[in-house]
């Protein structure tokens, strides 16, 4: 089977991604849109435009009965859900199959497997992963019991969500009633799902995924990535493969990956997150992203694969075209996700209208964008603007390419964080590579001092 039309069911750089692949696959698009996105470049892109609601997402890509019309409406037989949104809803994906239009991503069942964070773990466990010590939180009394087995600091986690929407960190028991009741309350609003659960909070860890393909039968992986320069659990710069990794924990982590795969008969695109603790050397699962996800670009760089691609072809019902033998890492490859927020400001997102947009060109530069000139930036969504991706013979040089491509990149109107990001790739510590999940409160804490430094003088 091919796919004869494609309902991209999401906004901004990964929709302009996609379309760009159906575009090249031959493959007929349809553009779903807000009210606010009917000028977008995306919508400038596609074959067909279908305006599935107002701006706020509630009312629109998160509405599954409207997604899902508009893939009906417009004759679609497949439909894309991208990132975020909808991409690993399983109501979305069931109402796709009653109406035969073919959800590109997992099953079903998948994606209620690993959906619910709980019953992820309870996977990885049954495919021999280990896991971060915890358990669910269902009572304060439960709480208290799990957090006295476990130890603190900890973490009290949503069990239906991420992105670090509820997600608290707690350093001392008397804490503990004050972030659960949070944690739950914004996962609550979040999701819809109050429940929570208790990790042990790894002071020294790596963020850690491995990125994963099947076709229901077969499992392959293509490589690692390094997240770990986060901001309040938010992924900011990610990198291929993970530097400065042993072997044997690099090969471990790459099979713990494949196997879980392997045991859910994993179809499509997938990612498997761990944490490496760096005092123990031992690594444990997080969770698994049943989509494609945003740092996608620095495993392409690396493998030479395009993943959209590899991800359609699996949902038409090809296997795999390609076997573990065939995959191969080949140098080092970068990631700077741009956002429209003033960081200096405590990163406060900054909607508003682009006047001017210019970004760099060339054999080992990518910039994956929906913004130009003119463009708008609504308050309603993600304040991601663009993402730059370099590839280098090595770290060091993908590091020297990352530095020359951010001062080429040009964004006026609305405040961003490309001047950070300069910073960043220049600090002595990331050049370093390798670091922790507190790394970016380091840097913080540092950009800080020079400004005070420079202020007193």
């Amino acid at each position: 089977m091919s796919f004869r039309r494609m309902l991209v069911a999401n906004r901004g750089e990964i929709a302009a991604r996609v379309l760009r692949t159906c575009r090249a696959l031959g493959i007929e698009t349809v553009q779903a849109v807000s009210e606010a996105d009917v000028l977008s470049v995306p919508a400038r892109l596609a074959d067909h435009v279908v305006v599935i609601g107002p701006g706020p997402s509630g009312a629109s890509y998160l509405d599954v009965d409207a997604v899902v019309n508009a893939a009906v409406a417009s004759g679609a037989d497949a439909l894309h859900p991208g990132y975020g949104f909808l991409s690993e809803n399983a109501d979305l994906a069931r109402a796709c199959g009653r109406h035969g239009v073919t959800f590109v991503g997992p099953s079903v069942a998948v994606l209620e497997a690993v959906g619910d964070k709980l019953s992820a773990r309870d996977h990885a466990v049954a495919a021999g992963l280990p896991v971060v010590p915890g358990g669910q939180a269902g009572t304060p009394a439960d709480a208290f019991e799990v957090a006295e087995r476990v130890g603190y600091p900890l973490l009290v986690k949503a069990v239906g969500g991420g992105g670090g929407r509820g997600m608290k960190r707690v350093d001392a028991q008397e804490d503990l009633q004050r972030n659960l009741e949070l944690a739950m309350a914004e996962a609550d609003a979040a999701f819809g799902d109050p429940r929570v659960y208790i990790e042990r909070y790894v002071v020294s860890g790596r963020h850690i995924e491995v990125q994963v393909l099947g076709d229901g039968d077969q499992v392959i992986h293509l490589g690692d990535r390094d997240c770990s320069v986060q901001r309040r659990y938010q992924k900011l710069f990610e990198e291929a493969p993970a530097p400065h990794l042993d072997d044997d924990i690099r090969s471990s982590l790459r099979a713990a990956a494949t196997a879980l795969a392997g045991q859910l008969r994993y179809r499509g695109l997938g990612t498997v997150e761990f944490l490496f603790d760096r005092a123990r050397r031992e690594f444990y699962f997080l969770e698994m992203n049943a989509r494609i996800q945003v740092e996608h670009p620095v495993t392409e760089m690396v493998t030479g694969l395009d993943l959209v691609a590899e991800q359609i072809r699996v949902a038409e019902g090809h296997p795999l075209r390609l076997t573990q033998d065939d995959i191969s890492v080949t140098g080092h490859a970068l990631e700077c996700r741009v956002n429209a927020e003033d960081w200096q400001a405590d990163f406060r997102p900054s909607p508003g209208t682009v006047t001017a947009a210019a970004f760099p060109v060339g054999d080992h530069v990518r910039v994956d964008t929906h913004i130009q000139s003119d463009a708008a930036v609504p308050p309603y969504y993600d304040s991601l603007l663009a993402k730059v991706i370099v590839h280098g013979s090595n770290r060091d040089e993908a590091m020297a390419q990352m530095a020359h491509a951010l001062r080429r990149c040009r964004i006026e109107g609305v405040a961003t964080t490309l001047d950070l990001h300069r910073r960043l790739v220049e600090d002595d510590e990331m050049c370093l590579g390798g670091v922790d999940t507190m790394f970016f409160t380091r840097f913080l804490t540092r950009q800080e001092s020079l400004s005070d430094a420079t202020v007193g003088a």
